[in-house]
């Protein structure tokens, strides 16, 4: 049924200024347009909306996630882009922040403007 329809992810946020920047400059997505109360940003193909709510708390746990061809090269980028890579009590997480998990992929998470979490996965 919906397996042929086009996925639109959702991240929430309660300054979109904020958003923009952290979403456009500092990962590199294309911003599309500005709707009232949401930013559309375009990551290879897939839609985010960027939406605005009030109150905000963000979920303990990944929202968005990517999967890379090098995980170790996009973390240094995102590094150079003033993004820090979570570190979590438990998982055994390399210099960078990458963890290698038991079937062999590798992932690291991060935060947005707004606290949510991301992620990036090769593997």
């Amino acid at each position: 049924m919906l397996a042929n329809g086009r996925f639109v992810g959702f991240v929430p946020t309660k300054d979109t200024k904020s958003a923009r920047k952290f979403y456009e400059k500092q990962l590199g997505l294309t911003f599309l347009r500005e709707d009232p109360g949401a930013l559309i940003f375009d990551s290879n193909g897939t839609a985010i909306r960027v939406i605005q709510i009030e109150p905000h708390v963000p979920a303990p746990f990944s929202i968005l996630g990517w999967s890379v061809d090098d995980v170790r090269d996009c973390a240094e980028r995102l590094h150079e882009n003033g993004i820090e890579l979570q570190r979590y009590p438990g998982l055994e997480q390399d210099a960078l922040g990458i963890w290698t998990s038991p079937g062999g992929s590798l992932v690291a998470w991060f935060t947005d403007a707004d606290g949510n979490v991301l992620s990036i996965t090769e593997g």
